[in-house]
């Protein structure tokens, strides 16, 4: 079977979570994917970790907010750009990359300051897409947050 080719950024969607469209870059040196989420609430539902966040899809803007509630699966000790070990909670979620839905393994952190909302990272992508690092948005773009899908 043919592998999709996607450039070094894409477009996202997370429909459990309802998040439409997200800018996120894809990351290779990264074992895991992130996404930025902020008001991070955990709570037992059924008996059962979850946690409850918001999300900004957009770079640079803090609007539209969008309020998501996850299973928690694991907690995770992740090593952040400036090399200090975080744990971080982490969720499985159904991605569309490319038009291709995947389920993957997404931690939670807050990425603010960082140029792209979601990173995908390695682990998300191997064997599902073959990356060309000098091309952008390989896939279809979706439609914006406040449009309904």
């Amino acid at each position: 079977m043919k592998r999709p080719v996607i450039g070094w950024r894409e477009w996202v969607q997370l429909p459990d979570l309802g998040v439409f469209v997200v800018k996120a870059k894809v990351d290779t040196g990264a074992v895991t994917s992130s996404l930025h989420a902020f008001r991070l609430e955990r709570f037992e539902k059924d008996g059962l970790p979850y946690v409850r966040f918001e999300v900004h899809p957009r770079q640079r803007s803090k609007r539209p907010s969008i309020e998501c509630e996850a299973e928690v699966v694991k907690d995770t000790a992740v090593r952040n750009p400036g090399g200090r070990t975080e744990l971080r909670p982490v969720i499985a979620s159904t991605l569309v990359i490319a038009g291709q839905p995947i389920e993957a393994l997404i931690n939670l952190t807050g990425r603010d300051e960082m140029g792209f909302r979601m990173l995908l990272g390695r682990r998300t992508l191997r064997g599902r897409f073959v990356v060309d690092p000098g091309r952008s948005y390989l896939g279809p773009r979706p439609v914006r947050n406040e449009e309904p899908a």
